[in-house]
């Protein structure tokens, strides 16, 4: 991954610089009209990269992500990426902070820079052993947007099986350079015809009995996720948030290679 990761959070922010004349073609919203009604022309507004920059990780810790086989879970995976990222992070120097969430906040590790800080990120979740097992996805992002002033790349990681949280998710993103990482398990999705099994629920912690070779129960599964996730693509294309789903069973490092080169480009294209 070096190499190919080296700039993955590098200069999606920008800050003011100086002012310069007007010049045909430059952006009519870039112009500093305050300067520009002084009466000695028109002057716009110019900007230089920001090299060093704020990475939030928001990562759901509910008991839905323990789904998976041993090794594999949707936390395992997520964990991983977490990890992956703030290594990479840590490497441009950019300050990394991590948020843990359930129904209730599980864990947050204020941001820094440096290696040590990527490494107490990933001892972090190694460790953690979350007090609740239900899932609030607006509560974690409300409390993003309480906590976090200062514009920063903030990467959800989490099954996005939850509700009503939508009009916090476009707040964050107006406010945030928002990035959101699906991690799902076959096991949502393709039960096995087994008859009738008992199904025990995570975090509600009660079982369910439920018949798997009834065709009906399988397809609306099946049909459940595909629609999660299309909303998910939906709602990350009109507010303009990277997203990308990953499955528990596939390689993601190439996934995340591809994420994050597009954002590059839409970056420079800016």
């Amino acid at each position: 991954m070096q190499g190919d990761f080296h700039s993955i959070f590098k200069g999606t922010g920008l800050e003011f610089d100086d002012v310069r004349p007007y010049q045909y073609g430059d952006d009519i919203r870039t112009i500093d009209w305050n300067v520009s009604a002084k009466g000695h022309g028109t002057f716009v507004k110019t900007f230089k990269e920001e090299k060093e920059q704020t990475i939030y990780f928001i990562l759901d810790v509910s008991a839905s992500q323990h789904i998976g086989s041993p090794g594999k879970t949707k936390f395992d995976i997520s964990s991983e990426i977490c990890g992956v990222l703030a290594l990479s992070g840590a490497k441009e120097s950019s300050q990394i902070g991590l948020i843990c969430y359930s129904d209730e906040r599980e864990k947050f590790i204020k941001p820094k820079k440096g290696i040590a800080q990527a490494y107490e990120i990933i001892s972090s979740l190694s460790k953690l052993k979350p007090k609740s097992a239900k899932t609030n996805l607006n509560k974690a992002i409300s409390f993003a947007l309480d906590s976090i002033k200062r514009r920063s790349v903030i990467i959800i990681i989490s099954d996005f099986i939850d509700e009503g949280y939508e009009h916090r998710l476009k707040s964050l993103a107006r406010k945030h350079d928002l990035v959101m990482i699906q991690v799902s398990d076959k096991r949502e999705t393709q039960l096995p015809k087994l008859g009738i099994i008992p199904v025990f629920d995570n975090e509600s912690n009660k079982t369910v009995w439920v018949n798997t070779a009834f065709g009906g129960f399988r397809e609306k599964m099946t049909t459940q996720h595909a629609g999660r996730q299309q909303a998910l693509i939906t709602f990350s294309r009109k507010h303009q948030i990277n997203f990308i789903s990953i499955s528990t069973e596939e390689e993601y490092v190439s996934r995340l290679l591809k994420l994050f080169k597009v954002r590059n480009k839409s970056t420079k294209s800016v």
